[in-house]
């Protein structure tokens, strides 16, 4: 028998076992009984948010709207490193003088590499789980952008931030073909249970927290300093 024979003969015979308990009920109906919003105030979100991407590993501050061209400034020199590639669409503001920036005008996998790291928006992010969410627009740049430089800066507002998955899929409708779910640099143990980063994208995930969500921010940040929430 054929490897597609096979395959047929293996299924009819699991729909031919299951065919008394197959659910009759429409997909509409069916129960729905988790949790569909988070009942959290702003403020224990947002440290939900920080605390998860601690424990990822992430390095995490927050500034005002107003400091953050400084923020992100002060956040690219601490890295050490100097030459950068950004999305097409990224306010110009946020292009720090001083560093080596490549806007990605379809630039090729080789001179994305070249980068020493990457500088994005996003679209939202999940206290729950600590996860950022990139859609890929003109302001996150494409997959690759965030997939192949050592080290990502991410600039998340407050506004953005949601406390559950199901009020991250209320929020945007219908989510795009293209997701990326970032919960802290990439890493993995799966190899003798020994965490290697790296592997599958950056190895330090950086975050901007801009506290839109408020008239006045404490002083979190000043210019020059490495504070963390």
């Amino acid at each position: 028998m054929s490897a597609t024979g096979s395959r047929q003969s293996i299924l009819a015979r699991i729909r031919s076992a299951t065919a008394d308990s197959a659910s009759t009920t429409p997909y509409a109906s069916l129960p729905r009984n988790y949790t569909h919003s988070g009942s959290q105030p702003t403020a224990a979100v947002l440290h939900l948010l920080a605390e998860r991407l601690r424990e990822y590993d992430a390095d995490l501050i927050e500034c005002s709207p107003a400091d953050l061209a400084a923020c992100i400034a002060d956040r690219l020199a601490a890295s050490g490193r100097h030459k950068f590639v950004a999305p097409t669409d990224l306010p110009a503001a946020w292009l720090a003088p001083g560093f080596d920036w490549l806007i990605d005008h379809n630039l090729t996998h080789h001179q994305i590499e070249l980068c020493d790291g990457v500088l994005t928006a996003a679209f939202a992010a999940i206290a729950d789980s600590g996860t950022i969410v990139l859609h890929h627009s003109s302001t996150e740049g494409r997959r690759v952008l965030t997939l192949l430089p050592d080290w990502h800066l991410c600039i998340l507002r407050a506004t953005q931030v949601v406390e559950t998955l199901p009020e991250y899929f209320s929020r945007c409708g219908h989510p795009p073909a293209l997701v990326t779910f970032i919960s802290g640099p990439s890493a993995t143990a799966d190899i003798e249970m020994t965490r290697i980063k790296g592997v599958h994208g950056p190895r330090f995930l950086n975050v901007i927290l801009v506290r839109d969500d408020l008239q006045s921010v404490p002083h979190h940040y000043e210019a020059g300093s490495h504070e963390q929430l």
